[in-house]
């Protein structure tokens, strides 16, 4: 029997493939990064595993075909990336392009799974591919939030990333590895001292001057290009509205019920309530000012513009291709992007 997600988001399943943990391409200085060369008719990534986007122009990538410039980034992680989009053409990027904002040519720079200091790399090591670039428009802010509230030791100075603990694992078996080789005596292994949960409060504003940071160095590689930099905070369905449409009801409860890792309450439910979102829009503008980085909260623009009815995410971060396409229009008024 086909579970509800696949009757009503059979483009999920494509997803998953794409995401499939054993075929994690392990990059250098960026950790890991999506595979390269995919093809489907759901999503489609060129030879660095970034995915094309589409335009009346044709189709477009960081790492494929590009066009002469100047062009518009959208950046972010995997909202950006479209993860949920039925096509490459129904990605936020795409609908920009191809309808919205089609004066210049989008390109998409989103990543599955990066933090803010990723995206940072992702742009610095690719930047040589790109042609000028006339503005960035970052569209994230669930990964830095949800990553800030692991523990010290694996925050460090540059912030936690996914899997992180999985790395720090590998790191202590190879030191040990070594040792054995050269005859030492194997080293105590040092167990961090138990960590309650972080205050909403600490997390909320690490996870806000960490983003600044990391914004503040793009923005410092991008000014002296004429480049405009924008930050935009993505609205989570727990932030834009207390009851989920009827079909993201369905997913949502569902995801819950199969998720191996718990459900979305017990694993981001402090940070998931619309006055943590608003809280963290305060903080990420304050920051940003500091920065004199242009900043804009998207939860209460999307809220304005849709109904109760309205079916925008596959699960409570991704959008559907109506979701996509409502937050590029949206996008595109507020930033007034022709």
């Amino acid at each position: 029997m086909k579970t509800q997600r696949a009757q009503l988001t059979p483009q999920m399943l494509t997803y998953d493939d794409f995401d499939d943990r054993s075929e994690v391409r392990y990059l250098p200085y960026l950790m890991y990064f999506h595979r390269a060369d995919f093809r489907s008719e759901v999503i489609n990534t060129d030879r660095l595993g970034f995915r094309l986007s589409h335009g009346s122009g044709g189709t477009a990538s960081v790492g494929g075909e590009t066009p002469d410039g100047p062009v518009r980034l959208l950046a972010g992680t995997s909202t950006v990336l479209g993860l949920g989009a039925t096509s490459d053409a129904a990605t936020m990027a795409s609908r920009l392009w191809t309808e919205h904002a089609p004066s210049k040519p989008w390109l998409n720079l989103g990543g599955r799974s990066l933090n803010s200091a990723q995206n940072l790399l992702l742009y610095t090591l690719h930047r040589h591919l790109l042609p000028p670039v006339d503005e960035i428009v970052y569209f994230d802010g669930f990964n830095n939030l949800a990553l800030a509230r692991l523990p010290e030791s694996q925050r460090g100075e540059n912030g936690a990333f996914f899997f992180c603990g999985e790395y720090y694992d590998a790191m202590d078996d190879l030191r040990a590895n070594a040792r054995k080789a050269q005859g030492r005596r194997k080293a105590d292994k040092k167990i961090p001292a138990e960590e309650g949960p972080r205050p909403l409060a600490d997390v909320i504003a690490d996870a806000a001057a960490l983003t600044a940071r990391h914004l503040d160095a793009l923005k410092a590689m991008t000014t002296a290009d004429g480049t405009k930099l924008t930050y935009v905070l993505q609205p989570l369905a727990t932030w834009l509205r207390d009851e989920p449409a009827p079909q993201e009801k369905v997913l949502f409860d569902e995801l819950d019920r199969i998720s191996k890792m718990g459900t979305w309450e017990k694993l981001y439910g402090e940070i998931s309530t619309p006055e943590a979102g608003a809280q963290y829009a305060d903080a990420l503008r304050a920051e940003l000012e500091k920065k004199d980085i242009g900043f804009v909260d998207f939860t209460p623009i999307l809220r304005s513009a849709v109904s109760p009815a309205d079916w925008l995410y596959v699960d409570r971060a991704h959008f559907t291709d109506l979701g996509n396409d409502v937050v590029a229009r949206l996008l595109a008024e507020t930033l007034t992007l022709s």
